[in-house]
């Protein structure tokens, strides 16, 4: 027994341990989430000899004591067994976990993995982590080999030239891997690894690595080389990705697989913004065009989110002879998701191409895209307007841009609804008071009626930010009346809706406009037949209390009507009603005392 712990310290650890051989799972995992406490308390000697072999043999159980158990071994554990020297002792256990068949508990374990060789030494990882490394990437199961692909990168640049040489000779056999599994992982993993290789190591193993890759018969092991080319291209120069890699780029852009050329069109402005100006002129200009137009729907979402980005790189004259076609189009897709991801990009292009450009060639489209018959098209150009805006001005867009509104803000899935009142600070700043008013302003009240409560809350915070936006004096005149006029509703909802209003808008308020034309509402609805108003108004009444207790004349207000009304509702019938009011009246008592 460690001296430094008494018997009844140790009971608990003896429990412990006796969990983690239970038969009950959930009595196991808690054991293995409570795994440093026990290593903690047996101390650094015992928890290398006793627990780390003990951990080794634990890994015939369930998944997820195993996924668990991964993922604890790679926090910081090596504390817990006399610190970093020790580190590689935690290898076993890890070993064991990344070679078992389920996926999850092997990634986790390979992640672990690398948390401990970080924390290791380069003689640590020569004697202990090359060793572990090679008896996984040849290991007769391919669980250890695709756990084996994620470990290289971790430690590459840690070890001597030699057994760098070995590790570059090492990955190149697991891309030649006879098994599908451990081809895709050694694709997953290529790009990292060679982002430590040395420009020569990349020329030289490198390309002969991703060129096997890139030409599998699999397609789920050919998408996952897409990222991998753009690694390469980064660490080589323009004549060098021309010389080298031109053919596999024209391969990947037009694959077979629409799921490889999906990922291209993902990641297409980072392999531009790579390969250089000239090849994007000379080359992937005509493969973006391509993509742009591709069979597959998927295809065409891809490319369009990259539109902007990659126009970027391209002279005016380029955009409007080449993309802007591709554009138009696009608007006329039939897939509903082309039109969206379009409609969230292609706002990008205004400030690329001037005010003139934009009205000639991108109002048209984007006036076509308001009017689609699909919501989420018309709430992305509407969402990204600003753009638009900053080139163009409001004027030329708010005649067609008010009735795509007003159809978004009455549509039948709620979710658009709250969409759109989340984007009309922004819309309000951009038309101005005297248009929001006038068109604007009765609808921005409406939404306080809706049936769904997600779209009356987010209407009272709405307005809140229109009252930022255009000052207390405008929420004077245009919200407050009608705030205060909701709560004589005859409907309940209605009455509630003006007390979360008064509550989310009295912060930006006045204590003027709040003594003068609000609280009286309040104090009334405090009376109110319905239980759940009474407690939100006790509720209302302590963040006005908050808000402006910090003032003379605020506290004034508090105390000679805010508490009375307080204590009446302490002695109300229901109890929630009271609990708030109890709740209210202390911090009324609390601004009142601090003054």
């Amino acid at each position: 027994m460690d001296p430094g712990f008494s018997v009844d310290e140790i009971a608990p650890i003896a429990i412990l341990m006796d969990e983690l051989r239970s038969e009950d799972v959930q009595l196991r995992l808690n054991a293995i989430h409570r795994v440093s406490t026990i290593a903690l308390a047996l101390g650094p000697d015992r928890a290398r000899d006793e627990l780390i072999p003990f951990l080794q043999d634990s890994i015939d159980d369930e998944d997820e004591v195993l996924l668990a158990l991964a993922e604890e071994l790679g926090r910081n554990f090596e504390e817990y067994i006399g610190g970093p020297e020790y580190a590689h002792l935690l290898l076993g256990p890890l070993e064991n976990l990344s070679a078992v068949e389920e996926t999850l508990v092997r990634d986790k374990a390979a992640e672990s993995i690398t948390k401990v060789a970080a924390v290791m030494s380069q003689p640590q990882i020569e004697q202990y982590y090359i060793p572990l490394l090679q008896r996984l990437s040849k290991g007769e199961w391919f669980t250890s080999r695709t756990s084996a692909c994620a470990l290289y990168a971790a430690v590459y640049d840690r070890v001597s030239p030699p057994i760098q040489d070995e590790l570059r000779r090492g990955y190149a056999q697991l891309g030649s891997d006879d098994t599908p599994m451990v081809r895709r992982a050694a694709s997953r993993w290529l790009g990292s690894l060679i982002k430590k290789f040395a420009k020569q190591h990349v020329l030289s193993d490198g390309l002969s690595i991703y060129r096997k890759l890139q030409s599998d018969d699999q397609d789920s092991v050919r998408l996952l080389t897409v990222e991998d080319l753009i690694a390469i291209v980064q660490a080589l120069s323009p004549p060098e990705i021309k010389e080298q890699l031109l053919k596999q780029i024209r391969q990947t852009v037009s694959d077979k697989s629409w799921r490889v050329r999906y990922m291209v069109g993902q990641h297409f402005n980072e392999l531009a913004e790579a390969v250089g100006q000239e090849l994007v002129r000379e080359e992937l200009v005509g493969h973006y065009v391509q993509l742009l137009k591709d069979n597959e729907a998927e295809v065409r979402s891809a490319a369009a989110t990259q539109i902007p980005g990659f126009s970027k790189l391209l002279e005016k004259e380029i955009i409007l002879a080449r993309i802007v076609p591709c554009v138009r189009d696009l608007c006329q897709d039939n897939s509903q998701h082309v039109r969206a991801a379009l409609a969230n990009q292609i706002s990008g292009l205004a400030p690329l191409l001037g005010r003139d450009a934009t009205i000639e060639h991108l109002l048209p489209l984007f006036l076509h895209l308001l009017k689609d018959e699909f919501p989420e098209v018309r709430l992305n150009i509407i969402s990204k307007l600003e753009q638009v805006n900053t080139v163009i001005g409001i004027d030329l867009l708010s005649e067609s841009l008010l009735p795509a509104i007003i159809e978004l803000a009455e549509d039948k899935s709620w979710r658009v609804r709250q969409a759109i009142i989340e984007y009309i600070p922004l819309l309000a700043t951009q038309l101005g008071k005297s248009f929001f008013d006038e068109q604007l302003g009765n609808l921005c009240m409406s939404w306080l009626g809706d049936n769904v409560f997600s779209i009356r809350e987010a209407a009272t915070v709405n307005l809140k930010k229109l009252t930022e936006v255009f000052g207390v004096e405008w929420a004077k005149v245009q919200i407050v009346p009608k705030v205060v006029g909701m709560g004589q509703h005859p409907n309940y909802l209605l009455r509630m809706t003006t007390v979360q209003a008064i509550s989310t808008i009295a912060p930006s308020l006045t204590l003027d406009i709040v003594s003068g034309d609000i609280l009286d509402t309040l104090l009334q609805l405090a009376q109110d037949p319905i239980p759940n108003i009474r407690f939100n108004v006790a509720k209302s009444l302590e963040v006005l209390a908050l808000t402006f207790g910090t003032t003379a004349e605020g506290r004034q207000l508090i105390v000679q009507r805010v508490v009375p009304v307080l204590e009446a509702q302490k002695s109300d019938p229901d109890a929630d009603v009271r609990y708030f009011a109890s709740k209210a009246l202390q911090k009324a008592h609390a601004v009142e005392a601090g003054a």
